[in-house]
């Protein structure tokens, strides 16, 4: 008997059975594509077609033309709204990734005691941000918060009413609300690293800091990529916490794009200049997301296992 090559007794059956399946699967995305349709496509084209008209959301809808988009894009309020916005992204990213790469290769060792502490630094994304707002809020007042409590001079400061001061905060809130979320996704990633690496680095001699940056950093690349377009998207809508920690004060320090959007939309009863910047956050947040994932090679699907 004439026994086939090894490839031509492999190649076939695998790439009929992919293809008959991804067909009789298929439907099973149908669900999740009218929800992403009907929550995601149909409001944004509302929200863009809103944009070209003048509405104060109680009374009928007019035609405007471009007028609101002259608005927007003629206010000198605009370009620092954008400014403060990138500010806040490019600082709580400095500030949130390399605590959250620290912080989730510690935990993803399998001690006992590191399973605990998974679960207690986890617990301030479970949290309101309107409540941790308000928390920070009170813990910072100069007269009746934690320094003047404590009896701790240098706490007792106007936190909230100086510009920079105010600005520190909200990068300090942010983060201390979302490294642990980050942590999480760099413990996984630090658990598909195989052991068999840094046991081949042991044997070369080489110590805990070398491993950690020739082996655990390069190994983390894809996955910083995706904490990193989660992180910059998720920085173009913060709202709740800094509307309730400073309103955008002291003046316009921490006046984010989603709060200009919201004081035009629901304070001024101007539907269409809201919509308007509604529009920009979400180009400015899909050129990001599309520069971050140019970042990580035009392979989406590569492992990122790259030594294994």
């Amino acid at each position: 008997m004439t026994v086939p090559p090894i490839s031509a007794r492999g190649n076939a059956p695998l790439a009929a059975v992919p293809g008959g399946q991804g067909r009789g699967l298929a439907w099973l995305a149908v669900p999740a594509l009218l929800f992403f349709v009907g929550f995601g496509v149909i409001p944004l084209i509302g929200v863009f077609v809103l944009s070209f008209t003048a509405w104060d959301g109680l009374g009928e809808i007019r035609p405007a033309g471009f007028d609101s988009w002259r608005a927007v894009l003629s206010d000198p309020g605009l370009p620092h709204a954008l400014w403060v916005t990138f500010l806040v992204i490019a600082l709580s990213w400095v500030v949130q990734t390399p605590a959250s790469i620290l912080l989730g290769t510690f935990l993803a060792g399998f001690q006992r005691y590191r399973a605990v502490l998974s679960v207690i630094y986890f617990i301030p994304l479970l949290l309101s941000s309107a409540a941790i707002a308000i928390t920070y809020k009170a813990l910072l007042d100069p007269n009746f918060g934690l320094g003047a409590g404590l009896g701790i001079p240098l706490l007792v400061q106007d936190w909230l009413g100086e510009p920079v001061l105010a600005f520190s905060v909200v990068i300090f809130v942010v983060s201390w609300q979302f490294i642990p979320f980050h942590s999480l996704i760099y413990q996984g990633g630090v658990r598909q690293i195989p052991r068999s690496m840094y046991e081949a680095a042991e044997i070369d001699g080489a110590g805990r800091v070398r491993m950690f940056f020739s082996i655990t950093l390069p190994q983390l690349k894809y996955t910083i990529i995706t904490s990193s377009t989660l992180m910059v998207v998720g920085s173009l809508v913060f709202f709740d916490l800094i509307f309730v920690l400073t309103a955008g004060g002291p003046g316009d320090a921490t006046r984010v794009l989603a709060l200009e959007m919201y004081k035009r939309g629901f304070q001024a009863n101007l539907m269409g200049p809201a919509s308007a910047i509604a529009v920009i956050l979400v180009l400015v947040g899909l050129v990001l997301a599309l520069l971050l994932r140019r970042l990580g090679g035009r392979d989406a699907s590569h492992s990122q296992l790259e030594g294994a």
